[in-house]
């Protein structure tokens, strides 16, 4: 079952090794070790760019862990893959379902927010003005919740809040 990694490289090399020797060791149950597995070859499907056999992997790991925060890593995952094949309802529903098992997951508001924006500049392009008003007021509300949990990061959602009047910063 594990996936030749056709771009091995120094560091995909080393962390498989190490990933391999600590799960090993760890006392976990067998689904967890076999989830875990289904789970790096699927991050490794999905950076080459083979997001259906990233999902394959993914949909495997799912019915296998049970931890709700490494769901919630696999639900993101998903939601990314379908978010970069520009399936956004889909892409939402998984970055929800991540949320709703990790509500501290930045990097998922941050991306539902990218997409109600994207939603709202379409909207405003086609002139349906109110509801591209009410995408950009959904993107400002995911955006605020990720950058209180992140606050270094989204320095363009920030500046985009601010120069918006969404944001004030005292």
């Amino acid at each position: 079952m594990p996936r030749l990694q056709k771009n091995d490289n120094f560091i995909d090399k080393t962390f498989t090794v190490l990933a391999d020797i600590i799960l090993k060791i760890l006392p976990t149950s067998k689904d967890e070790k076999q989830a875990f597995y289904y789970y790096r070859d699927g991050m490794s499907a999905q950076s080459e760019g083979e997001y259906a056999e990233a999902l394959e992997y993914y949909y495997e790991a799912l019915l296998l862990e049970e931890d709700p925060y490494d769901r919630s890593y696999i639900f993101y995952n998903i939601g990314l893959i379908y978010a970069s094949n520009g399936e956004h309802i889909q892409a939402l529903e998984y970055y929800h379902q991540a949320l709703e098992l990790n509500s501290q997951l930045p990097q998922a508001l941050n991306n539902i927010a990218v997409i109600y924006h994207y939603q709202g500049i379409k909207a405003a392009n086609q002139n349906k003005l109110n509801v591209s008003k009410f995408m950009f007021e959904k993107a400002a509300k995911y955006w605020k919740e990720a950058i209180a949990l992140a606050p270094n990061n989204y320095i363009e959602a920030q500046n985009w809040l601010k120069t918006t009047g969404r944001i004030t910063y005292d």
